[in-house]
């Protein structure tokens, strides 16, 4: 079959969909996509809050829960221990499939009863504020993280302790505001590091010891600004620097940035890697517009934050020993063959499931724990489910759901965002494809706006002293004003307070309190990285055609992998 371009119902721009997709369609038995690469990334995202919380009663127990699900919004919460217990009937909200009207409508009804669990987390201890996250100890607003201790205001962390404020890091000890990084110590202000000791603002540096404001260095100690000092000089010179003071700490940062400017990027990070495109692809293989692939990926495509998965295309938050799924969010775990899945774990033959765990033959399911042959909570033999299934699908074929803005959803579309129970401005699309309200609602998404706020602030941020040691225990009882006021699209908080640990961290390592909500923090730290898309461009030093996630547009200097290894490795 040859290539073919067809235009998104949604952005009504062109895509294209190769022979190899098509291949992988067929071998899926689903249908071609009706909307382009960027536009069901979003409509995935839509479905995913990770870092908007709120105060919430169990409708079970009555107990008071943090929830990822606003107090308004009309679907069944259980405390999360409640969930997986035995004190329930799981197809209590079980229904026969109704011929006369669509799937999806169904599906939202069956939303609207079928019980869900608070929180997406699994083993946590002494956690109780985070979200999509496995296996947290003493951790404290954490989200998309696993095997973590003593960890604050992160997203993406794993294996990390006693570190604050990361994002897409692992291996980090002790380490403060570092972007996409590995296996530091001691290390601050970094982005695209790995390997280091005891640094602080690094880019794209790895196996540093004693070095600031560095930027593309290998095996090197001592460095300032890519200069080289004695251990005696290095020391000398570095005790100018003093981040316990926000002034000198914030003069740093601009002067670090405007260093960078006069040296080379690589158009992406791909290591150890087998005919892979895309940017921060490690130890994979065939992967086409992949980014945030942790490692052993293969055939697969369209696909975000992945780690040890095999033929999936249109994937968030996936793998896990798992394979041959699509259109799929936070879905694997030693699972197979999942299609338009959410938050669905150790899962086999799936089909537009959320919240569903170690389950197989399911079909529009909620809310599911080892169950088998079910279609919308209901429970089926094995020779009524497989009879029926064909039916189902071939009704959605022949009538589909119309969303409000005339899209069209058959058999093989991911779920219409405007059946989310969150709003955009609550997911985490609002972090990568940041709309404004009217963009959003004009798009056909859900805004909500932000609760108002019942605490008082005590403390301007710009009144709090400017240096860590001139910090006295009362600043743990402040309620600090955040420097954006509420006034950014960043899910501004409006206002912080400093936690215990936090302010022991702070005064350990000689750093300044922050000035800013940890959701601004969140934020700038995302507008370090480059977005999860690809454009044709020029290697700055040889000419060469490049694919990079830098648009043409940009301006940093950008060189392909053969000029940018030479010049710096």
């Amino acid at each position: 079959m040859e290539s073919q371009t067809k235009q998104c119902q949604n952005c009504k721009k062109e895509f294209v969909i190769e022979p190899d997709d098509f291949a992988f369609y067929e071998k899926m038995k689903v249908s071609a996509p009706t909307f382009c690469p960027d536009c069901r990334t979003v409509r995935r995202m839509s479905w995913r809050n990770e870092r908007t919380l709120y105060h919430r009663k169990c409708d079970a127990t009555g107990k008071n829960i943090i929830t990822m699900f606003a107090p308004k919004q009309p679907v069944v919460v259980y405390d999360r221990d409640f969930w997986w217990s035995d004190s329930w009937d799981q197809l209590a909200s079980g229904c026969d499939y109704d011929f006369s009207k669509p799937f999806f409508q169904q599906f939202k009804e069956l939303f609207e009863k079928a019980p869900l669990p608070n929180l997406a987390i699994t083993g946590v201890v002494n956690s109780e504020f985070g979200n999509h996250s496995l296996y947290i100890k003493n951790g404290y607003l954490f989200y998309a993280s696993m095997r973590s201790e003593d960890v604050c205001y992160t997203t993406g962390a794993f294996d990390s302790k006693n570190s604050l404020d990361l994002y897409r890091s692992g291996n980090l000890v002790y380490c403060y505001d570092d972007t996409l990084c590995g296996d530091l110590n001691r290390v601050f202000f970094s982005y695209d590091s790995d390997d280091s000791v005891n640094c602080a603002f690094l880019h794209a540096c790895k196996n540093l010891i004693d070095c600031l404001g560095c930027i593309n260095l290998r095996n090197k100690s001592n460095c300032i600004f890519n200069q080289q000092y004695t251990k005696e000089e290095y020391l000398k010179e570095r005790a100018k620097y003093d981040f316990g003071s926000y002034k000198q700490l914030e003069y740093f940062r601009k002067k670090f940035e405007e260093f960078k400017k006069q040296y080379p990027r690589r158009h992406g990070f791909i290591h150890k890697c087998v005919n892979c495109i895309g940017d921060n692809i490690i130890n994979s293989k065939n992967v086409y517009m992949g980014f945030d692939i942790f490692g052993e990926v293969e055939d697969s495509k369209y696909v975000v934050n992945g780690l040890e998965g095999n033929n999936y295309y249109d994937a968030y938050g996936f793998g896990g020993t798992a394979d041959n799924s699509y259109e799929v969010v936070d879905t694997g775990d030693n699972a197979t063959k999942n299609f338009f899945a959410i938050f669905t774990h150790s899962c086999q033959n799936t089909n537009y499931t959320y919240a569903c765990q170690n389950s197989s033959n399911l079909f529009g399911c909620i809310g599911l724990r080892s169950k088998k042959y079910c279609i919308l909570n209901k429970q089926y033999t094995k020779e009524e489910y497989e009879m029926l299934l064909p039916k189902i699908i071939e009704h959605m074929n022949a009538m589909p759901y119309v969303d409000k803005k005339c899209r069209v959803y058959k058999y093989g579309e991911f779920f219409p965002t405007e059946l989310s129970p969150f709003a955009y401005n609550e997911t985490i699309a609002q972090e990568y494809y940041s709309k404004t309200k009217a963009e959003i609602t004009e798009a056909g998404f859900r805004w909500r706006e932000p609760d108002t706020k019942n605490y008082k602030i005590t403390m301007q941020s710009a009144d709090l002293p400017d240096h860590i040691k001139d910090v006295t225990d009362d600043i743990l009882n402040q309620v600090i004003a955040c420097e954006h006021e509420g006034k950014c699209s960043h899910q501004c908080m409006g206002a912080f307070k400093i936690i215990p640990s936090e302010l022991a961290f702070y005064r350990v390592m000689n750093l300044a309190l922050p000035r800013m909500c940890s959701n601004c923090r969140h934020y700038a730290r995302l507008a370090q990285r480059t977005p999860f898309k690809l454009w044709d461009r020029k290697c700055d030093k040889c000419g060469k055609e490049i694919k990079t996630s830098y648009s043409p547009d940009r301006p940093e200097i950008i060189y392909c992998e053969a000029c940018y290894n030479q010049e710096v490795i």
